[in-house]
């Protein structure tokens, strides 16, 4: 019997976004389910009463929560093209980099759409000092897991939807080449991958979300 495989997400949303390219990585056929988040599906609220929340990957039947849980249960799931290492130290680490996208980065990046000003600048400021601190783990490797698009730099997808709110709502300068050599080196690398670069909403469209939504009260003074 062919396995049933669905993901229950939103275009715009990084964390489903970060199901459809591990999915895709691992070469697994899938249906997809757009989700209207202020109109909630009763298959949505069936398969995360929990949270109500997308992504959800339902496998058989069995629906599976968040995104990072979701990324750990496709690996274990479909063994060939790990994304997560298999040293037990090492895949350690690339979950606490993953949980520090979500942890760290993440709130500062939806702070930064809604402040402006002074408040704003400080954000930046914020996310700058974090991005310094995952420009020392990146090192010299060309992805955070070696050789090839893992667990981390899935979960790093947060960094473009950040940068295309940068160019949508006209904020500074976030990520530069002058100021982090390694980190934008390893972004042209991650956003030119012939599988993330599918899983990567419309451009055009992304950038007009943001400005519909967030460009009459986040422009800086």
């Amino acid at each position: 019997m062919a396995e049933e495989v669905k993901l229950f997400g939103t275009w715009a949303s990084p964390f489903s976004r970060r199901i459809e390219v591990a999915l895709k990585l691992k070469g697994v056929q899938f249906e997809y389910i757009e989700e209207n988040l202020s109109n909630k599906s009763p298959a949505l609220l069936k398969y995360n009463p929990v949270h109500k929340k997308i992504p959800v990957l339902v496998h058989n039947g069995k629906p599976v929560a968040e995104s990072l849980v979701i990324l750990e249960y496709i690996d274990e799931t479909w063994k060939h093209n790990p994304i997560l290492p298999t040293d037990p130290y090492e895949k350690a680490m690339a979950r606490f980099w993953a949980k520090y996208m979500d942890d760290k980065l993440w709130p500062a990046a939806t702070k930064v759409v809604v402040s402006k000003g002074e408040e704003q600048k400080a954000v930046i400021e914020e996310i700058q000092e974090q991005l310094k601190t995952l420009e020392s783990e990146l090192k010299e490797k060309k992805f955070f897991g070696g050789e090839s698009l893992g667990f981390v730099d899935i979960a790093a997808n947060i960094i473009v939807f950040l940068l295309v709110a940068q160019e949508a709502l006209g904020l500074m300068e976030i990520l530069t080449e002058e100021k982090f050599p390694v980190l934008h080196e390893w972004y042209q690398r991650l956003v030119d991958d012939a599988v993330f670069k599918e899983c990567v909403p419309p451009r055009e469209r992304h950038l007009g979300f943001f400005k519909a939504r967030f460009g009459s009260s986040t422009a800086s003074k």
